[in-house]
């Protein structure tokens, strides 16, 4: 057990030394670190609808429409009120998080395709409200966003966004693992159940959706800020899908499988860019194959490995234990 969690603790750290490291080792490309940063915000997107979904048990098909509103929010509140970044970006993320309790309080009476319905329609409705909203978000034209000075370079903005998702991750990962993460998952378990044991439902649901709201916010500002740019065709319905497909495939109920996610469905549309309608097939038949043949995701494979890896070392032990065994047995006879 002691070796798993050191092995676990080496990757965290191998990882993180990676993120921090990518710039130097692609030569500081434009296109590979644009990549890169995509898969950071679809998997800090991906961890909050995992959030929802996965720990929580509440359907959003409409996750899209927050990463919209984050990314609507800086370029609002940097380009037309002149605020400053310190400010502008965890604003993003409090007025996100303020329409996820909006949409929350009505659907804590929803559930199941009732509930995806709601969410749905907000999805849907975002685009089209900023599309037709002139005066605020500039319609079909979007609006630009400023980066700071001292954020100017592609480089220095990277690290932000790195520390950014580091700091997420965190976040994230604690409050999964405390109190109010063992009532969310209670509540997707039984509500009956966690009704009876004192727990508030109406409360923690609401709750849900306004941290997973305000990470998404998040995001969608980071995207804003690395992009320059925000329009109504950037966050659509699709988007809500494919973030949905990112979380079933990478695994519910798993920020790792999150994660994986994330890289699988932000590399495959960058490989198949040059073949029309492939991407779409791709993305088809990796969520069907998946569901039908590894319906807990890609990260029940690394699962199954450690398991493995476990097994064989746990075997090795008993295999040492016993021959020291045999040893000493044979050491006490040779003495009598």
């Amino acid at each position: 057990m002691k070796n798993l969690l050191a092995a676990k603790k080496a990757w965290i750290v191998l990882l993180i030394l990676l993120l921090f490291a990518f710039p130097l080792l692609v030569g500081q490309s434009g296109y590979l670190m644009t990549i890169f940063v995509t898969i950071c915000i679809y998997a800090m997107t991906s961890m909050a609808l995992n959030l929802l979904i996965g720990f929580g048990g509440q359907i959003s098909v409409g996750h899209a429409g927050f990463l919209s509103v984050g990314g609507y929010s800086v370029a609002i509140l940097s380009t037309k009120l002149g605020l400053p970044f310190i400010i502008a970006f965890p604003a993003s993320g409090v007025i996100t998080a303020i329409i996820g309790l909006l949409i929350g309080l009505p659907a804590v009476r929803l559930s199941g395709h009732f509930l995806a319905v709601v969410t749905l329609g907000f999805g849907i409705s975002v685009p089209l409200i900023a599309l037709n909203w002139d005066s605020l978000t500039g319609g079909y034209s979007g609006v630009s966003v400023s980066r700071p000075e001292w954020l100017s370079s592609d480089l220095q903005f990277f690290y932000v966004v790195a520390v950014i998702i580091v700091l997420s991750t965190c976040l994230l990962h604690n409050i999964l693992k405390g109190r109010m993460g063992r009532a969310f998952i209670a509540i997707r378990e039984s509500e009956v159940a966690a009704q009876a044991t004192g727990i508030n439902i109406s409360f923690y649901k609401t709750l849900m959706f306004v941290i997973s709201a305000f990470f998404t916010g998040l995001a969608g500002g980071l995207y804003g800020y690395w992009f320059g740019f925000v329009s109504p065709n950037d966050f659509t319905v699709v988007t809500s899908f494919l973030l949905l497909a990112m979380i079933v495939v990478g695994g519910l109920a798993s920020l790792p499988g999150a994660m994986i996610g994330a890289v699988i469905f932000t590399v495959i549309p960058e490989l198949t860019r040059s073949f029309i309608g492939a991407t779409n097939i791709m993305i088809g038949a990796a969520v069907v194959l998946f569901i039908l043949f590894r319906p807990l995701g890609f990260v029940s494979l690394l699962k199954l490995l450690n398991i493995k890896k476990h097994r064989s070392a746990m075997k090795k032990e008993k295999t040492v234990l016993l021959s020291d065994n045999e040893q000493g047995g044979a050491a006490k006879s040779a003495n009598l």
